[in-house]
């Protein structure tokens, strides 16, 4: 749960920044024009454009959250010690 609230709230925020500053510059009707597959009305183009934005901040967040484990994390699941030099929270401990 905190990880997902460590990867959620950042990027709803990034998402509501970025919506805002995407259509200050960009007016949903004009959007429509260029792509028919986005709903015809501004609330919406608002409303695909902030989940949108709050998508790409969560798959940013979560990338971060995932490259910042450490080698002991990433070792515990693998264990490519031979078994006398596993250590004692390794999966594979015992095992050939």
């Amino acid at each position: 749960m905190k990880l997902a609230i460590l990867i959620l709230w950042p990027s709803f925020v990034v998402g509501a920044a970025a919506n805002a500053m995407f259509f200050s510059v960009f007016d949903p009707v004009e959007l429509h024009a260029y792509w028919a597959v986005l709903p015809a009305t501004r609330i919406g183009t608002y409303t695909l454009g902030f989940f949108g934005f709050w998508a790409l901040g969560a798959c940013s967040s979560a990338l971060t959250c995932y490259l910042q484990r450490s080698a002991a994390e990433v070792n515990r699941l693998w264990c490519p010690l031979p078994d006398d030099q596993r250590p004692a929270g390794c999966r594979a401990r015992g095992r050939p």
